[in-house]
């Protein structure tokens, strides 16, 4: 049965009543956070409003514009912003405690069952939850801390587009260099290989003729004994790149690495902190290829309609640590869990998986339309509500294109749509709409879309007819 979710959001649509973007309002507040708060902001910078309420997939700023949010506020809101079936988890939780440490609460226990009935079932009972600080940084640092007691090595391999966090561990295995410049060493002995990015293959090969090179490459460096680097503890991916521009990589990549993996007795993360929380229409995107790993991050989707929670899953074999040898004050905060229970208690009574693979084929449908007119859309990819579009300067050379990025985004979103954009050159535009999304509201973004890349394309606006064709 299809669910109607258009009770979840604020409005039908974008509505833009302000004479100019960013409003009088907005430009008032975004002022005196220029003034007062610290430069290292950086959404409000590129999306220049000051925020007043959300419901579902809009935003309201305080001028009293509406926004269309196609990025979930950096892929957090799966369930929608102030999902009212949520928050009802929420308040009943506020009245009975918030801050526990780790004691256990029928709160918390109802959560780790839930999590773990979502794995496989032939693994399940394996596996168990270790809630760490509140942020998915905090969750990879624990995964790594872990994969090093536990083999007694010291070295991870992560992959080139990756991104994991902010802090020293978590962004020591994120590949953007800029992110890291100034800051010296931090964690070493931590080494970068090549995702399988079939649009621009490191190996320059072609999807229908690929071989999983970049498998038989980890494979190479851990068993040419010149390869110039030691057996690592943990090797650490994301199933689908989130910040690397929704990287999907080729089937059988997936199975390849951890294989690999194990036959050298090295600890496999997932990290499923963007990718995660049915953003790709299963509850884990590695379950897509029906691969195991040793130890899967989560965060963002789980705190349920933006409550700070992150955990780690691992496999019972590799619990090599003991009590207090990882901690934290605020991991698993009461309120923060109630939100994932009733986020996971929502996705369930709703089907909300089946409604993500409908509004999956709507958007797909609507940017392939579109990739076939443009000149500057190279590649259109996704799974689930997940979807990146690369621009590039010739279709041919590939040539990465970020400034018509930045001119769409800026265009868009004077007009209603917010977005955000990543990729190894910044020329990926990234849709993350929350799973609750309409056809309705599918519409209204698209038209906003298809019109601003009609228009920097040299097409008319009346043109957009003749895309739906």
């Amino acid at each position: 049965m299809k669910e109607n979710f258009e009770p979840y959001h604020l409005s039908g649509g974008e509505r833009i009543v302000s004479s100019e973007i960013p409003g009088a309002r907005s430009k008032e507040i975004l002022e005196k956070q220029q003034r007062n708060e610290s430069a290292i902001v950086s959404y409000s910078k590129q999306i220049p409003i000051a925020i007043k309420r959300a419901k579902g997939a809009i935003i309201e700023d305080e001028d009293g514009n509406h926004y269309i949010d196609f990025f979930s506020l950096a892929g957090v809101v799966n369930v929608g912003h102030c999902n009212d079936f949520v928050l009802e988890y929420v308040r009943e939780q506020q009245d009975k405690l918030i801050h526990a440490l780790d004691f256990p609460t029928e709160n918390k226990v109802a959560l780790i069952e839930k999590i773990l009935n979502l794995l496989s079932p032939d693994v399940r009972d394996e596996f168990k939850v270790a809630f760490t600080g509140p942020s998915g940084s905090d969750a990879v640092e624990a995964a790594i801390k872990l994969a090093r007691m536990f083999t007694g090595r010291q070295g991870v391999i992560a992959f080139q587009g990756s991104y994991h966090g902010m802090t020293s561990g978590a962004l020591s295995a994120t590949s953007n260099t800029s992110l890291r410049s100034g800051l010296g060493a931090l964690v070493p002995d931590i080494h970068f290989i090549p995702y399988s990015y079939c649009y621009r293959c490191p190996f320059d090969l072609q999807k229908d003729t690929c071989r999983l090179q970049c498998v038989q490459y980890f494979r190479s460096l851990l068993e040419n004994p010149h390869s110039g680097i030691a057996k690592p503890a943990a090797i650490i991916l994301e199933p689908v790149q989130g910040e690397g521009g929704v990287v999907i990589p080729h089937d059988g990549f997936l199975e390849g690495i951890v294989q690999v993996a194990r036959e050298h007795n090295i600890v496999v993360i997932f990290d499923e902190i963007q990718a995660g929380f049915f953003r790709t229409g299963k509850f884990l995107s590695s379950q897509h290829a029906g691969v195991v790993p040793d130890i899967y991050t989560m965060s963002k989707g789980i705190g349920g309609v933006g409550f700070p929670l992150a955990a780690i899953v691992y496999h019972q074999r590799i619990e090599k640590w003991s009590s207090g040898k990882h901690i934290g004050t605020f991991r698993g905060n009461q309120v923060s869990i109630a939100a994932g229970n009733g986020a996971f208690d929502f996705v369930a009574q709703t089907s909300l998986p089946d409604h993500v693979l409908r509004m999956e084929s709507l958007l797909r449908d609507r940017l392939e339309q579109l990739q076939r007119r443009m000149p500057f859309i190279g590649e259109v990819r996704g799974r689930g509500l997940f979807f990146g579009i690369e621009y590039v300067k010739d279709k041919n050379s590939k040539e990465p294109d970020s400034d018509i990025v930045r001119k769409i985004r800026l265009l868009c979103f004077k007009k209603g749509l917010l977005f955000e954009i990543g990729g190894h050159y910044n020329n990926v535009i990234r849709f993350l709409p929350p799973l609750v999304i309409t056809p309705a509201l599918i519409e209204r973004a698209m038209a906003i879309f298809e019109e601003v890349n009609l228009s920097l394309s040299g097409l008319h606006a009346q043109d957009t007819a003749t895309v739906h064709k």
